[in-house]
This record gives structure tokens, sequence and C-alpha cells, in this order.
């Protein structure tokens, strides 16, 4: 295997709803992230162009008291303690997803979905570390 491409793993919590393949970045680490989700960030990352990169953290607020968040942002604004992980979705080019430590401390071993459903569409958090969420699924509490 080439270090640009990524392995397809299974998450226990996939496993548990329905059978998704997943992906980490090509070092085997990083958010979980589903095929479906992954050709929606590459479709995304494309119309933003090769600068952009993808931060995936928390913030307090929300219902819950925490929210995820997701921005496109410059390359230039990637901090000296931030982690990068690399995606390749097969047949389209690789990606940058760059999350803070603090952030990675509540997201670590989640799974990131994308649904087109007209009802509860679009991304998809799951999250094994939330000890409860809120009906919107876009923020949690651990």
């Amino acid at each position: 295997m080439t270090p640009e491409t990524a392995s397809p793993t299974l998450s226990e919590t996939a496993a548990s709803q329905a059978p998704t393949a997943t992906f980490t970045g090509v070092d085997g680490k990083g958010i979980l992230i589903t095929e479906p989700a992954m050709k929606q960030l590459a479709g995304l990352m494309q119309q933003q162009g090769e600068a952009k990169l993808l931060r995936v953290g928390v913030r307090s607020g929300g219902c819950s008291g925490m929210s995820y968040t997701m921005d496109f942002i410059d390359a230039e604004a990637i901090r000296d303690d931030d982690e990068t992980y690399v995606y390749k979705p097969s047949g389209a080019p690789s990606f940058r997803v760059v999350s803070d430590p603090k952030s990675l401390l509540y997201i670590y071993g989640m799974q990131l979905d994308f649904s087109s459903a007209l009802i509860g569409g679009g991304f998809n958090f799951t999250n094994p570390n939330a000890t409860q969420t809120c009906g919107c699924g876009s923020s949690f509490a651990v």
C-alpha cells in the first residue's frame, strides 16, 4: 500500500448500525469518515480550491454544552500544535483535515457521515465520547 491511499476500516459504531466503509487519514489516524461523507467533502474541497483545508473541532455552546464545528481554512491558518490528517477518496484528489489538540480530546474516534435525505440530511457526527446528544445531532456533552 502506498502512503497516498487510505485503507478502509470498519468502525464499531458503523458496524452496529449498518456496515459502512470508513476511512482514516493515510497514516491510519484521524477522524473516521464514511464513503458518502468522503465524496461530499471531496466535492466541497474542489469548490473551495486546492489551498483550502477542512478544520474540524468543537466549541462551547449548543443545546448539550458543546457543538461540532467544520470550516474551510487557508493553509496559513494552521497552528503549530494542530494535527493534520490527509484523506484520499477513491477517484478524487486528496484533502487535508486539521484539528486542534483540545478538540481531539472530545472527538477522538468520532465518525463523520453524510446523508442526502430531505429530512435529517447533511453531515452527521457519531461520537463515542458523547454521554448526551441533542436532537439536531450537532451538539453533545461528555
